[in-house]
């Protein structure tokens, strides 16, 4: 018969400790167990069964999901002792601030502006704390995002920021995301004086979409429209994916309009195996919606390394997948299934930047580098570190070689 151990013997209590201490700290627990007196020891005793084993060891939630609610419900009922405990907790033990500021913004709107402002105050006091350091973003012209929608039709979703004098930038983005995959290259752009205009393609994300068919000429004649409206082209065009696609159709048919490309994580065909896959992807998202295709999506999208270390991008991505209309997402595959560029850059004459994934399984590094061969004056740019979105998997390399590209333009 096996001898029991200790742990084979733990009671309720010492799961709710374990659980307690591996939410709050030891130092915290500690405190509040080892220093307990005849007056308080079975309130401690209580709550460390009752909360912490029966409640944070259920099975239903994550433990972030539950470090969210703890926060929300803190802050609703203005309990600001709790609320910087579990606060402390989660953004000590790697909570990116970015997702308690979305609750935040969240609890801004159930539990009331002050609630909220109250909670902001303490956060950000919180992040100094602990030495996470914060990104300047002053709300001033030249540097606040403005979202707009154009006046002509399609009406598309538009977000315009900066007002320098250097080379105003267009930003496409991929198949079933959105503008906002550009919040970080737009930002850092805008600062060193490149007006910016990033935009939801037609479809996408708060762009809705048109009746009737279209395509990549389509979405070229969008890309146009939004440069001739915006008064500031030419423009360089930063496409990444089914933008890239949009960016090559652009400068075949309207080269008039730029002053360079950046083709990100793009080519200019899909051989007969991809293109097959895309035929499969677009009957599953017709006959099943956008499910049907999410998880395999964010799997080309993200690298393996990144979705292991940063869950929360994961989340947000597939939010935006499984947002996204499923006729407009078939439509654009077709679009990206049947995009035949070889040779249309042949008389382009501007500057170009091909960059991609060393792990890019869709679009691999030979067909990248067979992309840069075919543009005269591209130059190529591999992320080590990265599949199929530079700018999330690997931003400050991705903007790096963008900024370096752009140069004085």
């Amino acid at each position: 018969m096996p001898v029991l151990t200790d742990d084979d013997r733990r009671d309720d209590f010492d799961h709710g400790l374990a659980r307690r201490r591996e939410v709050l700290g030891d130092v915290w627990v500690r405190r509040s167990t080892l220093d307990a007196t005849t007056f308080n020891a079975d309130f401690q005793d209580l709550i460390t069964r009752y909360a912490w084993d029966a409640v944070w060891n259920r099975p239903g939630l994550s433990t972030a999901t539950r470090r969210l609610l703890v926060l929300a419900f803190t802050m609703a009922q203005g309990r600001w002792e709790e609320f910087d405990l579990h606060c402390r907790a989660a953004l000590a033990a790697g909570m990116p601030p970015e997702t308690v500021r979305e609750v935040l913004i969240q609890g801004g709107i159930y539990a009331g502006v002050p609630a909220a402002n109250t909670a902001f105050k303490r956060t950000m006091a919180l992040l100094a704390e602990l030495g996470i350091k914060l990104e300047s973003a002053p709300l001033m012209p030249a540097a606040r995002p403005r979202h707009h929608t154009t006046f002509s039709r399609p009406q598309l979703a538009v977000t315009l920021q900066g007002e320098g004098d250097k080379a105003p930038v267009l930003l496409a983005h991929p198949l079933g995301l959105s503008e906002a995959i550009w919040q970080g290259l737009a930002g850092r752009l805008a600062a060193l004086g490149h007006p910016t205009l990033r935009y939801d393609l037609r479809g996408h994300g708060r762009s809705p979409n048109p009746r009737g068919d279209w395509g990549l000429a389509e979405l070229a004649d969008d890309a146009a429209r939004l440069v001739t409206e915006w008064g500031c082209g030419p423009v360089v065009m930063v496409g990444l994916s089914l933008g890239g696609l949009v960016a090559q159709q652009l400068a075949a048919t309207r080269p008039d309009l730029l002053r360079g490309l950046v083709l990100a994580h793009c080519d200019s065909h899909y051989p007969e195996a991809a293109r097959a896959v895309f035929s499969e992807r677009i009957d599953a998202v017709r006959r099943q919606g956008m499910v049907a295709v999410a998880e395999a999506a964010l799997a080309r999208y993200l690298n393996p390394a990144l979705r292991a270390a940063r869950p929360d991008i994961e989340t947000l991505l597939r939010d935006v997948l499984l947002a996204q209309d499923p006729a407009a997402y078939a439509q654009a595959c077709t679009a990206v299934r049947d995009a035949d560029l070889r040779g249309a850059l042949a008389g382009w004459t501007g500057p170009t930047l091909v960059v991609g994934g060393a792990q890019d399984g869709g679009v691999p590094a030979e067909r990248l580098a067979a992309l840069a061969s075919s543009v005269p004056r591209a130059q190529l740019c591999l992320l080590d570190d990265a599949s199929h979105l530079g700018p999330i998997e690997q931003p400050a390399a991705f903007e790096g070689a963008v900024v370096a590209f752009l140069g004085d333009m």
